[in-house]
């Protein structure tokens, strides 16, 4: 089983909405997935991915808008018409069959002969690593070994679209991160077009190709992992995808932006409105040294420790500034970087570098 990505088709989500009484949980969402592309749906429980996912489908019937598979309009066809393969969260495996039978059922279905049916089986438990699970029983098997019979059912029939609902979600953490690599490679290896859910912002992150992130039933915005991270569009995203302080900034009459009367950055884009946010990552907030000359290619905060927290190889530092806002630097604990001084209610100076400022319009909330 190789990448073909040739074989896989393009999804267009257009203007679909969905409501249950009067909340929407869709509203007017326009999609397009690219064929061979893995897009993740990421968002809040309740933002509305996996009713777009279900929609896909073909579980869940839209109000309005439209759903095509390449040029074909597949709105109201049946899921079981749709070709596409689905990896539920809790795996749905049948335990009265073996694994060698849980994979084969999608091929019974399609009444694939019997020689044809050994030989595709064998080959999806192949690609997932488990050519000597065939005949062991569903109870005989951990977590992880279940989802990668879950995908191996969902991929068997060479469907050209593969849909996961937070299919990692059940698993432990150092496991979840393994098979998170191992998603991306089999991705990678099988060139089918992926949709897959989760609410893990750092799940999106390590195996998405873009990334539609979902807020309240709109599309807040979407983009490749970088852009989503390094530009988000507004707060909502700037705070759900990692971890990030806001300072308030605002625009004076020569197009800087100012904090607390200090001209800090130009207006980006030179785009208009008075208020915007500075976006800071803890990653990139950096203790400065004591007495430590500053430049101008920083933007610098003074203000006190409030809180330690040690996580091995990362502490996290808690620093509040005069005017209450609290900022969070995530530093290293290697020996170099004297995280062992610092001590609560030291006062401290810290800086970001304007090159890893990221800035968003509106007031900070």
């Amino acid at each position: 089983m190789t990448s073909d990505a040739s074989a896989s088709l393009t999804i267009s989500v257009t203007e679909l909405t969905k409501k249950y009484g009067r909340v929407f949980a869709l509203n007017a969402v326009s999609i397009d997935v690219r064929a061979g592309e893995f897009l993740t749906l990421l968002g809040p429980s309740g933002s509305g991915k996996t009713t777009l996912l279900m929609a896909i489908a073909g579980f869940n019937r839209p109000d309005s808008g439209r759903i095509c598979f390449a040029d074909e309009d597949i709105t109201v066809l049946p899921p079981h018409k749709r070709g596409v393969g689905m990896v539920f969260q809790n795996y749905a495996l049948f335990p009265h069959m073996s694994v060698f039978e849980n994979v084969a059922f999608p091929l019974k279905l399609r009444k694939i002969s019997a020689e044809e049916k050994h030989h595709r089986v064998l080959e999806a438990l192949k690609t997932v690593q488990l050519s000597d699970y065939a005949e062991r029983g569903i109870d005989q098997l951990s977590g992880g070994q279940r989802q990668r019979v879950a995908l191996a059912r969902a991929f068997v029939f060479g469907p050209k679209i593969l849909l996961m609902d937070e299919p990692l979600s059940a698993l432990d953490k150092k496991l979840r991160e393994e098979m998170q690599i191992e998603l991306k490679q089999l991705h990678r290896q099988l060139g089918v077009t992926t949709v897959y859910v989760t609410h893990d912002q750092r799940e999106a992150l390590t195996m998405s190709d873009r990334i539609a992130v979902i807020n309240e039933g709109e599309l807040a915005q979407i983009g490749t992992p970088r852009e989503i991270y390094n530009r988000p569009a507004n707060q909502f995203v700037a705070s759900f995808i990692g971890e990030s302080s806001f300072i308030p900034l605002h625009r004076d009459d020569s197009g800087q932006l100012v904090h607390e009367g200090v001209a800090v950055l130009p207006v980006p884009n030179e785009e208009t409105g008075k208020e915007w946010s500075l976006v800071i990552r803890p990653e990139r907030l950096l203790l400065e040294k004591p007495k430590a000359k500053r430049t101008n290619g920083k933007i610098y905060f003074d203000g006190v420790i409030t809180e330690l927290v040690y996580q091995g190889e990362t502490a996290i530092v808690m620093i509040e500034l005069g005017n209450g806002k609290i900022l969070t630097s995530r530093a290293n604990t290697r020996a170099g970087d004297d995280v062992d001084s610092l001590e609560l209610g030291q006062t401290v100076s810290v800086s970001i570098d304007k090159n890893d400022a990221i800035v968003i319009p509106g007031e900070t909330k």
